[in-house]
């Protein structure tokens, strides 16, 4: 197989990063994660930012899941494996040998959060806090780990102190909320436009990671709740693409990448199509007028991730293959761990695609875009 650049992995920090990395006047905001009854909650002083339930449904007995492990054997997937690397550099190395990925950007698992916290001082220390976690832990593996920082985003002056900060130690990717948070400009206002400038300017992709900036990410606790609330996160990956197309941010800054995480990737072409049409059909209201079409703006400056979605593949010809790259959201559980390798041979199979084309989804694109300091990338896409 060739190169496997995942574009999306999460790590854990250590619990007490922020609770003990925070000054004393500032603790009150720490990001804190814990056990209640149930649930895992995660919040900042008294603002419950997640919670996530402890113990399967009481209705999934031990028949049912030894069935369901049956089932996956059968299909030639490999049993449950506990995840080595979701802590720590040395197991991480091992669990993607295992898997045969390469390379790969990580993101945060508390960090997610730190764009709920809306004390400024507090956000911009959280965020310098985990970014230099997150340098100490992969700076020595400069080929194989993308480092990317979080932003603060309650201040924009702290915004790009931040970018300039992390550049300068070597991060190539920084962290925005796909979704703005109550009181941060919508990514149609111009005031972003000096944020999105500077990360030109320091050839930072923009990274929107699925279901960051919200107040919550379940929407749904009735029927059907577990799959709509993960499905739907495709909506603010979309959400983002279009306030920023059609805000003009992109087209005046058409240096810029912007990197969508963990949203699939099948919506893109669709947005990209509907944006061309609504943009003539009512272009006598657009404002601001673009200097290019909405789905050209998309093609030269928007990539998404997905971990197994084939229909982006099969209409890869309306934004260009460049726009999308895999990634197994390793460890999470709709990621494709322990089963990496068999998701990518199955991933392409009925698809008329080019070995070339193949080689750039899995890895090539996410390498070039994310400056991966190795032999064979060598453009920034």
């Amino acid at each position: 197989m060739s190169f496997v650049f995942s574009a999306d992995g999460h790590i854990v920090e250590p619990a007490e990063l922020f609770t003990e990395g925070l000054p004393q006047s500032l603790k009150y905001h720490a990001i804190l994660s814990e056990v209640r009854g149930e649930h895992r909650v995660t919040v900042t002083g008294d603002k419950v930012l997640h919670q996530l339930r402890m113990r399967p449904d009481s209705n999934t007995n031990d028949q049912e899941q030894e069935a369901t492990a049956m089932r996956k054997r059968a299909e030639g997937e490999q049993p449950a494996r506990k995840a080595l690397g979701h802590k720590n550099v040395e197991g991480r190395l091992v669990d993607m040998k295992a898997e045969g990925i390469d390379a790969e950007i990580v993101f945060p698992s508390l960090g997610l959060w730190t764009f709920g916290i809306e004390n400024i001082d507090a956000e911009l220390a959280s965020c310098e806090i985990y970014n230099n976690w997150n340098n100490k832990v992969f700076k020595d593996y400069p080929q194989i780990f993308v480092r990317c920082g979080v932003l603060p985003v309650r201040n924009l002056a702290n915004t790009m102190a931040e970018m300039r900060r992390i550049a300068a130690m070597g991060f190539t990717a920084a962290m925005l909320p796909v979704s703005s948070p109550v009181g941060v400009p919508r990514y149609n206002s111009p005031l972003w436009d000096p944020v999105f400038s500077l990360a030109a300017e320091l050839e930072l992709v923009i990274v929107l990671h699925t279901g960051t900036g919200l107040p919550d990410v379940v929407i749904e606790r009735g029927p059907g709740g577990a799959v709509i609330n993960y499905a739907r996160q495709l909506c603010d990956g979309a959400d983002a693409v279009m306030w920023l197309v059609a805000g003009g941010v992109l087209d005046r800054n058409p240096k810029v990448r912007v990197a969508v995480i963990e949203a699939g990737a099948s919506w893109l072409p669709a947005v990209a199509e509907r944006m061309d049409e609504v943009y003539n059909a009512h272009y006598t209201f657009v404002r601001p007028k673009l200097g290019r079409m909405p789905s050209q703006i998309i093609r030269d400056q928007v990539k998404c991730s997905f971990q197994y979605d084939r229909a982006c593949i099969i209409a890869r010809d309306i934004v260009g293959t460049g726009a999308i790259m895999w990634g197994s959201d390793y460890p999470h559980a709709e990621g494709t761990f322990p089963n990496t390798r068999l998701t990518l041979q199955r991933l392409f199979e009925g698809i008329d695609i080019s070995e070339r084309e193949k080689a750039d989804i899995l890895g090539g694109n996410a390498a070039r875009l994310f400056r991966l300091p190795r032999a064979e990338f060598t453009s920034f896409g």
